[in-house]
């Protein structure tokens, strides 16, 4: 599960419901990771609190640094989770505090297990192999205004922004396909998410839009050739924008409409 910031706390809380729902409800078990955030524990513990108040049992689980990561002890606790939630902050520390630990091979392996991985904002962008780490909201597409690095790599065929449309991001997600073609771009926006099941369809959570970009059809890309600070020309995109239910299938590259009432 991608969510793409600030999603709701206090009023319906659709997104946090939906992945406790996943994790399996009552008898769920969350572990709650902010090794992103300036300060882990205040938002480890709000998280810790949210999901409490809809029932689930939730605990934080602390991955300040590498030793933390390293802990046989600390990995067990992602490994047993039925639900893992990253919190906000800097994506980076994700991967440089976990790449390459036992609490890393945890997750993967509780993930490949059946438990559910949430990220929000940093957390969000953690999830694919080619993660944006920053950049520049207010310009043209061009190199410089994204920054990448190597990400968790749990969602391969994505290069993923958040607070998509309340920071007008689109240009940051379009230099980031210039580079990157063969991705495809999600920009999620904020009290918004998408869920990824198995069979490799996403599913649109919340109260605005999750963006696709699809540059497998690109004719042009000047990416290669420009300078850092030249604006870029990329032709063939395709853009979709989805709202709540919508689907699109990753593999085909294809969107649906919402699932029939009472399917999943």
């Amino acid at each position: 599960m991608v969510v793409g910031g600030h999603e709701d706390h206090s009023g319906a809380r659709r997104i946090l419901r939906e992945f406790v729902r996943l994790s399996g409800g009552f008898a769920a078990r969350i572990a709650v990771v902010a090794t992103a955030a300036e300060d882990p524990a205040a938002a480890a513990a709000a998280y810790v609190d949210a999901f409490a108040s809809l029932g689930a049992p939730a605990r934080a689980v602390r991955v300040a640094d590498r030793r933390e990561a390293g802990d046989f002890a600390v990995a067990d606790l992602l490994r047993q989770a039925t639900g893992i939630f990253f919190t906000g902050g800097d994506q980076l520390r994700i991967t440089a505090m976990l790449g390459g630990t036992p609490c890393e091979a945890a997750l993967r392996q509780a993930h490949g297990a059946g438990a559910v991985v949430a990220g929000t904002s940093a957390g969000a962008s953690a999830m694919s192999s080619t993660m944006i780490v920053g950049g520049r909201s207010d310009a043209s597409p061009r190199r410089e205004v994204v920054r990448m690095s190597p990400g968790l790599g749990l969602l391969p065929e994505l290069v993923i922004d958040q607070h998509f449309a309340q920071r007008g991001r689109l240009s940051r997600l379009l230099a980031a396909l210039a580079q990157n073609p063969g991705l495809l771009g999600v920009g999620v926006d904020e009290d918004t998410a998408f869920v990824v099941d198995g069979d490799g369809v996403l599913r649109v959570v919340g109260s605005a839009t999750v963006t696709v970009l699809d540059g497998r059809g690109v004719r042009l890309s000047t990416a290669s050739e420009a300078d850092l600070d030249q604006s870029l020309t990329l032709t063939g995109v395709v853009l979709h924008v989805l709202s709540d239910g919508y689907r699109f299938d990753i593999r085909a590259r294809r969107p649906y409409p919402p699932a029939p009432e009472g399917a999943e």
